[in-house]
Formats: C-alpha cells, sequence, structure tokens
C-alpha cells in the first residue's frame, strides 16, 4: 500500500501518566476512528513507521487519551510525542450520497456552467453555516484566488471519475 491509501487523521502531542498513555489531537470529525481494536499507522518525526492496534479510547479535555498495544510504560510513550497518526482509507465509511470526504473535494478542478476553468481547490475552510472552498488558479492574475461557498445552489456537480467540480457562481463572486 502506498501513502496516498492512507489519511491523516490525528498528532500525538504528549504523554498522559506513567501506564503509556498518549495524548492524541484529533483531525476526525468523529472519534469512531479510534476505537478500540482499530489499527492505526504512526509515523514518528524521523518518517519510522509502526503500527499500533488500540487498546482504549478516552476524550479529555481537547484531545483523546489512547492506550496503544504494546506501550505499556511513559518510557515506551514519549519517543511518540509529535507523530502523526494515520488510517487507511478503505476503513472509512461510505459517504452518504452526495457528501464527500475533503481529500476527495481538494485538488478537484472547478469550472463553470460555461466551462471556464477557475483553478483547483486548494483547501476548505469551515464557517459556521457551511464550508468554502478555497480555489486557487495561479495563471489568472485577476482570478487567482477564489473562495466559493460548498452549497447545493452553487456546486451543481461533483465528478471524482474526472476530478471536477461545476459551480454556478453567484452574482459578484
Amino acid at each position: 500500500m502506498g501513502k496516498e491509501d492512507f489519511l491523516i487523521i490525528g498528532k500525538i502531542v504528549g504523554v498522559h501518566g506513567v501506564m503509556g498513555t498518549v495524548k492524541v489531537y484529533s483531525y476526525a470529525e468523529s472519534i469512531s476512528m479510534f476505537e478500540a481494536g482499530n489499527s492505526i499507522l504512526v509515523i514518528d518525526t524521523k518518517g519510522l513507521k509502526k503500527t499500533f492496534v488500540i487498546e482504549s479510547v478516552k476524550p479529555h479535555k481537547n484531545i483523546l487519551l489512547l492506550s496503544l498495544a504494546g506501550i505499556y510504560s511513559r518510557e515506551f510513550a514519549l519517543p511518540l510525542k509529535g507523530s502523526e497518526i494515520f488510517t487507511e482509507k478503505s476503513k472509512l465509511p461510505d459517504a452518504d450520497e452526495d457528501e464527500y470526504y475533503w481529500f476527495d473535494i481538494i485538488g478537484l478542478s472547478v469550472f463553470t456552467l460555461n466551462k471556464e476553468f477557475l483553478g483547483r481547490i486548494e483547501s476548505i475552510i469551515t464557517t459556521g453555516s457551511n464550508d468554502v472552498y478555497d480555489v486557487k488558479n495561479p495563471d489568472n492574475i485577476e482570478k487567482s484566488e477564489l473562495l466559493i461557498p460548498a452549497l447545493e445552489s452553487v456546486v451543481l456537480n461533483v465528478d471524482l471519475e474526472h476530478g471536477k467540480m461545476i459551480v454556478d457562481l453567484p452574482e459578484g463572486l
């Protein structure tokens, strides 16, 4: 499996207690990615990779406390600080119809109804009401960056197979 088959879901930011529990800042929307029994790939700051099975997970303030199989002391947990945590994309639940994972959306080419190329989605900004796609086109000096609201009335079609999105921009955008 290549790196493109994995998705980053968190980062180990510290150690909790003396029994090897690690503090994890989760990037995942749900802690279900960290359920006991799940396997995770941990890549440390030197690029070394190791797979662990999660023994337990517990929310704690704005982080998660994870117990990993084979890590039973603070001494063994400390070198993991700063490591990134990945899961296999194939283990993600299927998205509902007309819903997409961010990693599916980022990188799509964006076109208007008139087939005008607007750029590529570089990132997604979360707001209180809806997400906003940050579309960049370095070849268009006048419109090198567009912020497009992720609304049904604006996003008319998402074609993951061909890597494109069709939008109907609101007036003035």
